[in-house]
C-alpha cells in the first residue's frame, strides 16, 4: 500500500448504490464519505508544491496564533 504521506495514492471513497436508492441519495452519500476521508483537504493542500522553509514558517505562525488564543480565552492577556 502506497503511504499517502509522501506522494503515494489517496484513499478512495466508495459507495454502491443500494436497491431501490435514487441516484442523489448515493451522490449525497458518496460526497459526505470525500468530506469525512478529508480527501478535498488534502487534494487541495498538494495542489502546489510549498517550500519547507515556507511549511516551517506556517507551522510556527499556526503554533504562534493557537498559543495567543488560549492564552486570550483564560485570561492572561
Amino acid at each position: 500500500m502506497a503511504n499517502p504521506v509522501r506522494g503515494g495514492e489517496l484513499p478512495v471513497a466508495q459507495v454502491t448504490i443500494r436497491e431501490g436508492e435514487n441516484f442523489e441519495r448515493a451522490l449525497k452519500r458518496f460526497k459526505k464519505k470525500v468530506e469525512s476521508a478529508g480527501l478535498l483537504k488534502e487534494v487541495r493542500r498538494r495542489e502546489h508544491f510549498v517550500k519547507p522553509s515556507i511549511q516551517k514558517k506556517e507551522k510556527q505562525r499556526s503554533a504562534e496564533k493557537r498559543r495567543r488564543r488560549t492564552l486570550l480565552r483564560s485570561g492572561r492577556m
